[in-house]
């Protein structure tokens, strides 16, 4: 078979009909079938042995900061991180770049920024700002996939958060337009409350910042956002879901039949408050880690299908902006870097629960393509879908090297920790863009 033209055989391929022994027959960039191996020429097909074969991931939370902030990260740098990661398609939010994604113009600027360096391919989201209603159809004409917000100060002047009043006048665009709003679900009340309280003493300690964003903030955020989902058809996304008392809420949401889904992060699932150093502002990021047993209310939530699915909110920074000098959780920036880990991290996690790579690929695949409506090209091994494909060894454990790692800045609180799945090679449709360790040189990614 041609380059254009291949055929792998998995005995852990997996499909939507679950892990079964299968050949992917790639033709032209697309999965031209899925055959039982008995019904493939044995000498056009490479066997993987023990690796399993997966849809490549779908991450919907990348912030990649170009224009404007390419320094903290850019498309170059974040889509080959992507690909070592087995991440065939992105979504990028639309801050932290200057100008942020709230004009079909900003759009514009940010898609010319990342022509021609992409690894993998590229999505977008718009945002919603006070006053900006009137932008959003030409976002959407332009292209972006929904919107996202926030209910709290987003760190960057760019993009203001929004509260109540503008949301009455944005949902019911965005409804009409069946796209969905993505909301950073904290509102300021309770933070306001805890800062007035005071707490908390030393600011190197994670327990005085997991304090100061306490689960009412997130858990007032998402009542609000779900009344208004009632009340506008709006389709609603809670991104990076940290506080578990939430879920009740949510699981009504879902009773009720309101238009609502959920993501958490690995970095909620794998780290727990208690054990996080004082002064290791790495692990900063709102909302907080917290404690231990919430963790494992967030794996239960996972398990029932209460949480839809897990996207990494990449936010990488300049390591200066983390203070890791002085340790100063309130002075430093928030934001967790772990687009190549993700895979690796949410496996080692997983596994000790008993789950599996069908699992995974439901949670980082499937689903949230669907979020993106990327469902009828992306998400899912099946005929007819892009070829994006992650080749990886379940049984590898290896120890994270951050100098390694692809990511502009190599500042990752996964530094020095043994995980476990090893991606071996990524294909973005159908074209070979990672494998055994190095990124291959072109540049196979689209903009979507």
């Amino acid at each position: 078979m041609s380059a254009h033209s291949f055929a792998l055989r998995s005995r852990r391929t997996v499909t939507p009909r679950g892990e079964i022994d299968a050949v992917v027959v790639v033709r032209d960039g697309r999965i031209a079938e899925l055959s039982p191996p008995s019904e493939v020429a044995a000498r056009e097909v490479e066997d993987l042995g023990p690796l399993v074969l997966m849809p490549g991931l779908v991450d919907t939370h990348v912030h990649v900061n170009e224009p404007g902030r390419a320094e903290w990260e850019g498309f170059e740098t974040a889509t080959r991180a992507a690909a070592a990661g087995g991440v065939t398609t992105i979504v990028d939010m639309p801050l932290n770049s200057v100008p942020a994604t709230t004009t079909a113009a900003a759009l514009a600027e940010k898609r010319a920024a990342a022509e021609g360096k992409c690894s993998v391919d590229v999505a977008f989201w718009g945002g919603v700002v006070p006053g900006n209603a009137g932008e959003l159809e030409a976002l959407a004409q332009a292209g972006v996939r929904g919107f996202k917000c926030f209910l709290v100060p987003s760190g960057v002047d760019e993009f203001p958060h929004v509260g109540e009043r503008d949301l009455r006048a944005a949902m019911p665009v965005i409804a009409r337009l069946g796209l969905p709003l993505l909301a950073h679900a904290e509102v300021p009340g309770p933070i306001e409350a805890a800062a007035r309280a005071a707490t908390w003493r030393d600011p190197r300690a994670h327990a005085s910042w997991l304090a100061s964003r306490p689960c009412a903030a997130e858990r007032e955020a998402i009542e609000l956002m779900l009344s208004l989902c009632e009340a506008t058809g709006c389709r609603v996304h809670i991104v990076h879901l940290a506080a578990a008392d939430a879920v009740p809420l949510l699981r009504n949401a879902r009773a009720r039949r309101l238009p609502v889904t959920v993501e958490t992060c690995p970095h909620y699932l794998g780290f727990a408050a208690e054990e996080i150093e004082d002064g290791a502002t790495q692990f900063k990021c709102a909302p907080p880690i917290r404690e231990r047993a919430n963790r494992e209310a967030l794996w239960a939530a996972l398990a029932g299908g209460v949480i839809d699915l897990v996207a990494t909110d990449h936010s990488p920074c300049p390591p200066a902006l983390k203070r890791i000098e002085s340790g100063d959780f309130f002075a430093a920036w928030g934001g967790i870097a772990s687009l190549e880990l993700s895979l690796a991290a949410m496996w080692t996690e997983a596994r000790a629960r008993g789950f599996t790579p069908v699992d995974l690929a439901r949670w980082m695949c499937e689903r949230p393509a669907r979020l993106a409506g990327l469902e009828g090209a992306k998400g899912a091994i099946a005929p007819g879908l892009d070829a994006d494909l992650v080749v990886w060894d379940p049984a590898e454990e290896w120890i994270v090297d951050a100098a390694a790692l692809h990511q502009r800045h190599k500042l990752t609180p996964y530094a020095g920790r043994k995980l476990a799945g090893r991606v071996r090679r990524t294909y973005v449709r159908g074209e070979l863009a990672f494998a055994d360790g190095s990124l291959v040189s072109a540049r196979p990614g689209r903009l979507i």
